[in-house]
């Protein structure tokens, strides 16, 4: 099985290449499921039906999210429906619209598909390693045997434990969130495919998909200021891992930067 993971999708110019690039690049490379981090889709920030729709008719099997899922009123009906193949945090409060997992099926192979919110420096959440298990178990009951974890946190340092603690667990720990990708892609002792961070697919000149301007201003005055997202040239950054269909252990992991 190939599993291809698109980094964070910030804003209509991420969008826009994700529907340029996408359909060859799973074509070119046999992918078998294509997960997206969609949460920054929509213009200024958040997910809307309209952004959700975008990226699932331009290749998503499944899109995840993570501090700003609930950002927008209007993607909550979305985030209800039971069919929806829009995910947010696992570990949010019970209280929150939508669900945090799904199990894919497509030609024969199953893929579950977890999403799941780190607590260093992040929106309030349950414990993260606690709901891992219970992710565990629940792919376990449904007799999955591949399955991917987008882990969207700040910490590193968090996102390693997180990535050790489901090794042999799970097929891949995927890291989202800070918006660069880190060179660190690799398959971990016990058979888990693993990266820190996905990194982002957006605005090339920017500061992680902010204006420059903006960014800059926020930082070196400290006074408040709203955020713009950038646009112009984008690239789009994935990573690709190939997992044994009987095992569930990751043979191979490689990243990508597209434009």
């Amino acid at each position: 099985m190939r599993i291809l993971f698109i980094g964070d999708v910030v804003g209509e110019s991420g969008c826009a290449l994700v529907r340029k690039v996408l359909p060859s690049f799973k074509r070119l490379q046999g992918v078998d499921f294509c997960v997206v981090n969609g949460e920054n889709s929509a213009k200024g920030n958040g997910v809307t039906p309209q952004s959700c729709e975008h990226l699932l008719t331009s290749g998503a099997d499944v899109i995840t999210g993570g501090n700003h899922s609930l950002r927008r009123p209007e993607i909550y009906r979305v985030l209800e429906d039971a069919r929806s193949l829009l995910l947010r945090p696992y570990n949010l409060h019970r209280a929150a619209p939508g669900r945090g997992l799904a199990v894919l099926e497509k030609r024969g192979l199953r893929l579950g598909v977890a999403n799941l919110m780190g607590a260093v420096d992040m929106d309030y959440c349950e414990n993260p390693f606690d709901a891992a298990d219970n992710i565990v178990s629940a792919f376990d009951a449904a007799g999955v045997k591949c399955a991917l974890v987008d882990f969207h946190a700040e910490a590193t340092s968090e996102k390693r434990a997180m990535g050790f603690y489901l090794d042999g667990r799970v097929s891949a720990v995927f890291g989202t969130h800070t918006h660069v990708a880190t060179a660190d892609e690799q398959i971990l002792p016990k058979g888990t495919a693993y990266i820190t961070d996905a990194g982002m697919t957006g605005p090339k000149h920017s500061v992680l998909g902010v204006t420059i301007e903006t960014a800059t201003e926020k930082m070196r005055t400290g006074l408040p200021v709203r955020f713009q997202q950038a646009e112009g040239e984008s690239s789009l950054s994935c990573v690709l891992a190939e997992i044994d269909n009987a095992t569930g252990r990751a043979i191979s992991i490689e990243r990508f930067l597209l434009s």
